[in-house]
């Protein structure tokens, strides 16, 4: 299966350094060289994905269509050097040609093409639906810019340009040739020819959609499949006779309108501006992908009748909820289809992933701003609407029923419900998500169609996130389980179980951990000049800033353990050093608060001596893949602390796990099923569940009471008010926690209400620290029983069950 040997790849990197940059190996520089390597995995990729292609055209396969707003694919050179299996060619050829592998590695920057969880999934099903030979393609926006770069900058977030293109366009394949024109607004014109209602769009703005394909390998296999990136630009040329006349600006006014589109991802839209920004996003990506979908179906079959015999398209959350009206549009429109029978294609086509239970994450448009981006697309919208509720209405005869089921209502465009309503199967990301969904979020709408719901739990790259990242365990699972069959078989990892009593193996996990440990302090302090004791305990929580994510109740629990040793400079025995990694939306005030707390509290305890040694809190700036890889490794405790019952899935609690750290966390998300394999005795629970929660809340929550009678929350809440040594005071957080604001309820995720057991549970998890035999045995058994959060399981699931595609 290697395409290469030391040999030949030196000489390919010789010739591509030669013939694209007119350089020898001594001559290049490291940027050149990075370029270089990139450029001859693609080609490598790109010949195996013709093959692939003719595969699939001859055998006639179904092929699945992944549509996600977000791509968080991280690096690529190590992982698709790895999945091709040359990495160690590609090492040892580079370093034979002068240069050192892991700074050619190190330099290539992540593609910004995601925030967080839902890229990071999306971009784990490509690497398993290729790895599984399922023909497929992912389709997004090729973001300049995409999520920005983070700076700390005196403990306040700044936002900075992250132009990942400079070194990261070497993956691109751009293809201009299917090039496809996008048209917002204008107006439309009807008329009837031969007996059929013909509808175009005139004076519309065009855009134009050029592909850029990025190879996705499979890991042993000849399989590839494609991301395909949609970039923006202006269909019309500069206008040279308005450049003529000094009339810059106005002469590429066009080109600028255009090329906003693909320029940032998730752009503001707490104002007109944005939101019409966000919703051209979204349909110039649905558009273009749907069009380029539908042209290679008829080229090969020369009919749209069974498209959904050969497609299946997988909607990521509800950004791409259009491609619902888009498809109905392209079958009526132009393959002449009536609407019964292109609903009938469309709703045996679309597949709806859930990835939330917030209200502000379930899309909606206000009609007004649809209605005029979108005239063609709002006239099938509309259509689509009132049959729905013609349906729910002969269903239920309850109007409250129906006004929560409905697709347009008082003015609004709900994208959640059009995914219900257009889509052949709805699907949470964890058992409990799931079932949440079933009883709460939708549950009228699965009353009316209980067989459309499903469940399918996330999972994650088991090669990348294990494998790939943490070597010395590899080595150990490879030891113990009799080679690598892990890789193709994550739940062969069951097998470390049997060695959880065995003392030398014990030691060698905690070994290689200690290494770990050691290899991201020396990373720490060349990024960011911090120290940090390898002798302490690593407690992570690394994820999206958001406020039911609760990273401010990890926190209150710091601010605890200070005044503890305020009172007694002896109370902590076993160091602590707490890490965090976020990055909080640009327009999201309290997030960026929480981290400017976050940083004040850590130059508290770094001035204290009475800290020195015992506690330590560090804000690793710019999370990021390339960074989650170098710190799940060493991770020792995961904190997974979301208010139960808010978070669908979550995917870096199965990372951590993978590399034996131990979870601190609710019975939340996919907490719940890693309960179910774990048991209480391997990791430490804590807090209200689910249905407690809205007891809770139901009853009339007053956090107040709770700051009145317990002693330590009333003086870790005025610390917070207080403030710290920078001079800065937080009555903000304050108010917000206590008394609630413009709206918001006091303390809306329950920090306090969960605040004791929450400090309970870090001191179990601290006596057991102190136990190293049992912590190892628990770690052991950790990465055991993490198989079953392998992203091969989750996609099998989705072929099996919802897609209908044939797997490996």
């Amino acid at each position: 299966m290697t395409p290469f040997t030391t040999k030949s790849l030196e000489d390919a990197l010789t010739s591509r350094l030669m013939i694209h940059f007119g350089k020898t190996a001594e001559e290049a520089s490291e940027a050149e060289m990075m370029r270089a390597c990139a450029l001859v995995l693609r080609d490598t990729m790109a010949l195996r994905g013709v093959e692939t292609k003719k595969t699939t055209a001859r055998e006639e396969k179904r092929k699945v269509h992944y549509l996600s707003l977000e791509f968080l694919m991280g690096r690529s050179l190590e992982k698709n050097a790895y999945n091709l299996g040359v990495l160690p060619q590609l090492k040892e050829a580079l370093e034979q040609m002068g240069f050192k592998a892991a700074d050619i590695f190190e330099l290539e920057p992540d593609a910004g093409l995601g925030n967080g969880g839902l890229g990071r999934l999306a971009a784990c099903y490509l690497d398993s639906m290729t790895t599984l030979e399922i023909p497929a393609a992912g389709y997004s926006i090729c973001y300049e810019l995409g999520i920005f770069k983070q700076k700390i900058v005196e403990g306040q977030q700044v936002e900075l340009p992250d132009n990942w293109k400079d070194l990261g366009a070497a993956w691109l394949l751009p293809r201009p040739e299917e090039a496809k024109e996008v048209r917002f607004g204008g107006t439309l014109r009807e008329f009837w020819d031969n007996g059929h209602l013909h509808i175009v769009q005139e004076d519309a703005t065009t855009v134009l959609a050029i592909p850029n394909d990025m190879e996705i390998a499979g890991y042993n296999t000849r399989h590839t499949n494609v991301l395909r990136l949609w970039d923006a630009k202006s269909p019309e040329p500069v206008d040279m006779s308005l450049y003529s006349k000094g009339e810059y600006f106005k002469a590429t006014e066009n080109e600028a309108m255009a090329e906003v589109i693909a320029k940032v991802l998730y752009p503001e839209d707490n104002h007109i501006e944005g939101k019409s920004l966000r919703l051209k996003q979204q349909y110039f990506f649905v558009s273009a992908t749907v069009q380029s979908i539908t042209q290679k179906h008829m080229e090969r079959y020369g009919t749209m009748k069974n498209f959904h015999e050969k497609n299946v398209i997988q909607i990521n959350d509800t950004h791409p909820a259009l491609v619902i009206p888009e498809l109905m549009r392209i079958l009526i429109d132009d393959a002449g289809m009536d609407w019964d029978e292109a609903w009938g294609i469309t709703t045996r086509s679309v597949a709806y992933t859930n990835h939330t239970v917030l209200a502000e994450a379930l899309e909606r448009w206000p009609q007004d701003l649809f209605q005029r981006l979108l005239p063609r697309v709002w006239q099938i919208t509309t259509e689509i609407a009132r049959r729905w509720q013609e349906r729910c209405e002969a269903f239920y005869h309850d109007r409250d029923k129906v006004r929560d089921m409905a697709v347009i209502w008082d003015g609004v465009v709900r994208m959640a419900n059009l995914c219900i309503a257009g889509g052949m199967a709805v699907n949470g990301v964890s058992a409990l998500h799931s079932d949440i969904l079933r009883r709460d979020v939708f549950k009228n709408a699965c009353g009316m169609e209980p067989d459309k719901f499903k469940n399918v739990t996330n999972g994650i790259d088991h090669r990348r996130w294990l494998s790939e990242i943490n070597p010395g365990l590899h080595s150990l699972i490879c030891d113990l389980t009799g080679g690598e069959r892990y890789l193709m078989e994550p739940m062969a990892l069951k097998r470390l179980d049997d060695f959880a009593g065995d003392s030398e193996v014990l030691q060698r996990l905690e070994e290689i951990k200690r290494k770990n440990k050691e290899a991201f302090a020396d990373y720490a302090y060349r990024q960011q000049g911090v120290s940090l004791d390898p002798a302490s305990i690593f407690d992570v929580q690394v994820k999206r800033l958001h406020e039911y994510k609760r990273q401010l109740l990890n926190v209150l629990n710091i601010i605890a353990l200070y005044e503890k040793l305020q009172d007694d400079p002896n109370a902590i025995t076993q160091p602590r050093t707490f890490l965090f990694g976020a990055k909080a939306a640009p327009g999201y005030a309290v997030a960026k608060r929480i981290i400017r707390l976050i940083n004040s509290l850590a130059d508290q305890i770094d001035h204290d001596p009475v800290c020195k040694d015992k506690l330590q809190v560090v804000f690793l700036e710019n999370y990021r893949v390339s960074l989650a890889e170098r710190l799940m490794p060493a991770s020792e405790v995961s904190q997974q602390i979301s208010t139960a019952g808010k978070e669908a899935s979550g995917t870096g609690n199965m990372k951590f796990m993978m590399n034996g750290a131990l979870t601190v966390g609710t019975l939340d998300g996919a907490n719940v099923e890693m309960h179910d394999v774990l048991g209480d005795e391997n990791m430490f629970l804590f807090g209200l569940r689910a249905d407690e929660v809205e007891n809770l809340k139901r009853q009339g929550y007053l956090p107040q009471r709770l700051y009145i009678r317990d002693p330590l929350l009333h003086r870790v809440l005025d610390s917070l008010k207080a403030g710290f040594r920078d001079g800065v005071r937080y009555e903000d957080l304050y108010q917000r926690l206590l008394f609630g604001e413009r709206g918001t309820p006091a303390d809306e995720y329950l920090l306090l209400a969960d605040f004791a057991a929450y400090c309970r549970a870090e001191e179990k998890m601290a006596r057991t620290y102190a136990d190293r035999r049992k912590w190892n045995e628990m770690s052991l058994h950790n990465i055991a029983r993490s198989g079953i959060f392998a992203a091969d399981r989750a996609v099998g699931e989705y072929a099996d069950n919802i897609w209908h595609v044939s797997h490996r």
